[in-house]
């Protein structure tokens, strides 16, 4: 026998913004763009082999490796292959408007916790240089 167990407050707006979120056109048309990579095995193995090649290139850098201009080169050109393949780029063009909710829900979120209170649209879109600054 099992007993349901109340979901708290929290959990239930949490659903209910997940919920929103996934029922907006923007969704969709995310989600129609990761699926349609996903289902391409050549844009697939675009992707990843790019990513190999700027975390190699990004290792040898830190560690003060030489970089042969041969490397950099193929990998401008797979970089470039990779934004000019329609299913990738939407891949990564999905992927940033995904970054870009993800952000905006943490930042409110977290602006809740900073002021005590929900945040104005003041409070999350105001850009600070850093304490005492005078700006805003």
């Amino acid at each position: 026998m099992t007993t349901a167990t109340a979901q708290s407050p929290i959990q239930l707006k949490l659903q209910e913004l997940c919920e929103t979120i996934i029922s907006q056109p923007e969704f969709q048309n995310i989600r129609q763009r990761v699926d349609a990579f996903m289902a391409d095995d050549a844009s697939k193995a675009l992707y990843q082999k790019v990513v190999e090649q700027g975390d190699a290139l990004h290792q040898k850098q830190q560690s003060g490796e030489k970089i042969e201009e041969s490397t950099v080169s193929t990998f401008e050109k797979d970089r470039e292959a990779l934004f000019g393949n329609p299913v990738a780029k939407g891949f990564l063009e999905a992927q940033e408007e995904i970054h870009n909710i993800t952000q905006t829900v943490n930042k409110s979120v977290a602006k809740t916790f900073e002021l005590g209170r929900a945040p104005t649209d003041a409070d999350t879109n105001e850009e600070s240089c850093g304490t005492g600054c005078g700006c805003h």
